[in-house]
């Protein structure tokens, strides 16, 4: 796929589509309040068929009916759906999510709030602002008169439990598009995300031998001791000058005190910065063997994310945003993230993409989570100059 070259956006007047956001400012903050107190935690389907027949009804009101619809029904997770809508040139694939992690009930202790620039609140951050500025971008376009290229918006309920249900539809949502918008926050000082890393999650299982710990201790294999040693090895894995981290978080083995031990098992969190480092640690965890003949080890889990590494298509989608902020006289910046996003596997199939498109502000997956009100109206402004350049 080709990106096009900043100068693209000579024939776009992104301070004339920031005017026109900057005059709906009020709508863009009542529609971010409307929609982040509809509570939308991952892990209650319930609410997220609620927070998914609210997007939609306004979604239709704020766009109009998408040319087409499919509905991907997911039982133990959010539905996801994907729009359509019309446009010239070369097609889009907005990804956004609408799961949060805060749990039902959040917001009877945090209200959602606006205090002058700031708006705060339960999912605000991440990501719900983003997707209100993705909307409001295609809207600015319209009103000036800028044509768009078809779109294709995808929303998914998972992705903060590692997209189980929504990974292939996203992909198959993503194979054909000229390029992939991700209206993920953006990272500290308002950069958006040029790479992030990979994320495995994998779990060590160890089976010793169980005996007497007092009366015969030799008899028995202990399970414990081998996840031990493999915790040890796998801690020193971790290559901070890399960028590799390796983490084992969770460790549960044994029966009783007086048991040698006849089972064991750690869970593990490794993120990567590169393929080079997913094939490191992929051989380390091969190589993973018990001391004690008697006991075994093996390895399940995977790579939940695969590496977003900074290509020369992402670094294209990068220029294109930073000339659209300039524009605005804003010099964007670009960074690189420890953190996941759906965004990982539209890169890890070879497409263009710009991720952390959305709010500005800061506090993800905590309690002081908030945005900018100015964030979003330059952002979706700067996401307009970005859709309208692809259009031709």
């Amino acid at each position: 796929m080709t990106v096009p070259a900043p100068s693209a956006l000579d024939a776009v007047d992104v301070p004339a589509l920031h005017r026109l956001l900057a005059a709906r400012r009020a709508e863009m903050v009542a529609d971010l309040v409307e929609y982040a107190e509809r509570e939308t935690p991952s892990d209650d389907p319930l609410l997220l068929t609620k927070g998914l027949a609210h997007l939609e009804a306004w979604l239709a009101d704020r766009l109009g009916p998408p040319v087409e619809r499919t509905q991907y029904e997911a039982v133990a997770h959010g539905d996801v759906v994907v729009l359509e809508y019309e446009g010239v040139g070369d097609g889009l694939t907005l990804l956004a999510h609408y799961d949060t992690v805060w749990s039902a009930g959040t917001l009877d202790s945090w209200p959602v709030r606006v205090e002058g620039d700031r708006v705060t609140g339960p999912g605000v951050f991440d990501m719900k602002a983003g997707l209100v500025q993705a909307v409001w971008a295609i809207r600015a376009l319209r009103a000036a008169g800028t044509p768009h290229p078809p779109l294709r918006l995808v929303l998914t309920g998972d992705e903060e439990i590692g997209s189980p249900f929504s990974r292939p539809l996203i992909e198959a949502a993503c194979a054909d598009a000229a390029a992939v918008l991700v209206f993920e926050a953006s990272a500290g000082g308002g950069a958006v995300k040029t790479a992030r890393k990979g994320v495995g999650l994998f779990d060590v299982h160890v089976r010793g031998v169980e005996s007497h710990a007092g009366l015969d201790p030799t008899a028995g294999a202990s399970a414990i001791d081998e996840i031990a040693r493999a915790v040890r090895t796998l801690h020193a894995a971790t290559d901070l000058a890399e960028g590799t981290t390796v983490n084992v978080g969770l460790l549960r083995g044994g029966t009783r005190s007086n048991v040698v031990a006849g089972s064991a098992e750690a869970s593990i969190d490794v993120r990567v910065p590169s393929l080079a480092a997913q094939d490191r640690i992929d051989a380390l965890l091969a190589g993973l063997h018990a001391h004690d003949p008697r006991a075994a080890i093996t390895v399940s889990g995977g790579w939940n994310r695969p590496v977003m590494e900074r290509t020369a298509p992402i670094a294209a989608m990068y220029a294109l945003a930073r000339a659209s902020a300039a524009q605005l006289g804003v010099d964007l910046p670009e960074t690189a993230v420890g953190g996941a996003s759906d965004g990982n596997f539209a890169a890890a199939i070879g497409l263009p993409v710009l991720d952390g498109l959305g709010a500005v502000g800061g506090g993800a997956h905590a309690r002081h989570e908030h945005v900018s009100v100015e964030g979003m109206v330059e952002r979706a402004a700067v996401a307009a100059g970005v859709i309208a350049a692809f259009a031709g």
